[in-house]
């Protein structure tokens, strides 16, 4: 017997109506937790699981495809030759075998469908609502969504009841649920209230570990899914790799563009080279036939100077004459010094003599003396005597003096010839000197002349040679400029040529790579979708199973309560509820 004192009131394990998954998908709540009170497990009422729900949900394309894969799947598990299409909609005999093909399965054979399948799903408490003249026509657009439902309802019971029935055993030893539900009313029925607040504060701990545990991977999943929410975001609204590669890619074109337009310019200015290298060949024509002028003016000036009267003969000539006149000079000159030689010797033999007179004088005055001859007659020479008695120191003109007179007359007269033949020749000689200096400035003039003339000429020569040579030079080294540029302008274009083949290829790879980078990750979020929706299914699943699981066992204790009070007490409780 339990005790008089009301014991706490427990959670109600009738489970409230299974939320709408679309409004709340990531939901962990298993069930409502209040308990209105004990006697709530003892009730006539029906269960309340999927009250409230439609079939809004399966006129989604989406959700309709999903469904019918289910349905063909667990049909073509069981051999079954049935099978439903959305379009076009099954007809109404394929839907109607494959709902008796269900209700086969779930052990209720039906003989008439029209009056059996209403009666057994209001039995399995079937939360869509299906009314029996839709029967008559299920594949219209209207009726087909509900029917749908139905039949999806019906093999996902069909499914848990094969669950059951293969691993009814393990499914209740490793159910916590059902072994909780199990102990707590064993210990309600013995009135053991302190071991079911353990086993409630025990449950209830366990529940909320395992509710933090998924809550905690759920928050690990949203905050990979903002992740990469956040990635792909930011890859759709920043530049992507290929407008990167684009821009790279217009940058490129503009080098291009330029290098394009620089050899526009090098082209321009090759012509602008040609250009002047024709101005140059043209100067140097006019230069050539300058020389050519200069040259036949050259020879004209050489043909009027030999045409005129004094030409180059002449002045051979006077240059003869003048070697002729030098040396008629010279001889001159050598003649004079001839006799003044000879003077210089006349001088020479007269002192000679005049120490042999001396001598002799010395001797006839000794002769003389031996002699007595006269009055002390002797020669007293007197060197500065003008006359020879006074050179001799005695008359002598009565013996030599007509002989002396004669012979010094003779003297004067050759001595006078002479000076007067050495005036004339000198007067002759300074005639000629003068004649020869004026030719030798005539000669001299026109050398100067000549050698003016030929430096002119030497000189254009040097200056048309050197000029022609300086346009040669300016001429090959436009030619090597030319070269040179058209060499750099072909290396240009092919290293343009090279550097966009490899632009290019680098712009192919890094498209490729992403479009690589791009599918890995749209893999990647899609992987990490398909995870949370399969851990969201999952969860709802286990959480949908723990509810059916809860109101089964609470409908089984109620049911096992209600069968044990008229057997302990005999007390009918439909008595006592009249009552």
């Amino acid at each position: 017997m339990r005790g008089k004192a009301r014991r706490r009131p427990t959670e109600s394990f009738n489970p409230q109506p299974t939320p709408d998954r679309r409004q709340f998908p990531f939901s962990t709540s298993v069930a409502n937790t209040s308990r209105d009170s004990d006697a709530s497990f003892a009730s006539s009422r029906p269960s309340t699981i999927g009250v409230g729900r439609s079939s809004e949900l399966y006129t989604d394309r989406a959700h309709q495809n999903s469904a019918i894969r289910s349905i063909n799947t667990y049909l073509s598990s069981h051999s079954s030759l049935l099978s439903l299409k959305t379009h076009p909609i099954s007809s109404a005999k394929e839907i109607t075998e494959v709902l008796q093909f269900l209700l086969h399965q779930l052990d209720y054979p039906s003989t008439k469908l029209e009056d059996d399948l209403f009666i057994i799903l209001k039995s399995l408490n079937c939360p869509f609502k299906v009314i029996k003249s839709t029967l008559r026509a299920p594949n219209t657009p209207h009726n087909w969504p509900s029917f749908l439902a139905v039949i999806h309802w019906l093999v996902q019971i069909a499914m848990y009841k094969e669950h059951l029935a293969a691993n009814s055993r393990s499914h209740v030893e490793n159910n916590g649920m059902l072994v909780y539900a199990f102990n707590s009313y064993l210990s309600y029925i013995r009135g053991d209230d302190d071991s079911v607040e353990a086993l409630d504060r025990e449950f209830m701990e366990k529940l909320e570990r395992e509710r933090d545990s998924v809550l905690e991977s759920v928050k690990v999943l949203e905050s990979n899914f903002n992740e990469l929410s956040a990635k792909a975001e930011a890859m759709r609204k920043g530049p992507t790799e290929i407008e990167r590669l684009e821009k790279e890619r217009s940058v490129l074109e503009e080098d291009v563009k330029k290098f394009h337009a620089m050899i526009s310019e090098f082209n321009q200015r090759i012509e602008g080279m040609e250009k002047l290298l024709e101005e140059k060949r043209k100067e140097l024509d006019a230069k050539v036939e300058e020389r050519k002028r200069i040259i036949e003016e050259n020879e004209d000036l050489k043909k009027r100077v030999d045409e005129q009267s004094f030409n180059l003969r002449d002045a051979e000539r006077m240059k003869r004459e003048l070697q002729a006149v030098e040396r008629d000079i010279g001889e001159a000159e050598a003649a004079r010094n001839s006799w003044e030689e000879k003077m210089w010797d006349l001088d020479a033999a007269i002192g000679h003599k005049f120490k042999e007179l001396e001598a002799l004088s010395m001797e006839c005055n000794q002769a003389a003396r031996r002699l007595k001859l006269g009055n002390g007659f002797q020669y007293v020479l007197n060197a500065e005597g003008s006359t020879p008695a006074q050179v001799m120191g005695i008359d002598y003109k009565s013996t030599v003096k007509p002989g002396l007179e004669s012979f010094a007359d003779d003297i004067k007269k050759n001595s006078m010839a002479k000076l007067e033949e050495l005036i004339s020749l000198q007067q002759e000689s300074s005639e000629l000197t003068a004649k020869i200096e004026g030719k030798k400035n005539r000669i001299a003039a026109l050398q100067s002349n000549i050698d003016e003339v030929e430096a002119q000429l030497n000189s254009s020569r040097k200056e048309t040679e050197e000029y022609a040579n300086r346009c040669a030079v300016e001429a090959t080294k436009l030619v090597q400029d030319v070269q040179m540029e058209a060499h750099n302008l072909d290396v240009l274009e092919r290293e343009a040529a090279e550097f966009l083949k490899d632009s290019e290829k680098k712009l192919q790879e890094a498209i490729k790579r992403s479009e690589e980078e791009i599918q890995m990750h749209a893999r990647e979020l899609f992987t990490v979708v398909d995870a949370v929706s399969k851990y969201k299914e999952h969860m709802e699943a286990k959480i949908s199973e723990m509810k059916n699981k809860l109101s089964e066992t609470a409908v089984s204790v109620s049911g096992a309560y209600k069968r044990s009070l008229p057997a302990q007490f005999g007390i009918s409780l439909d008595a006592i509820h009249t009552t």
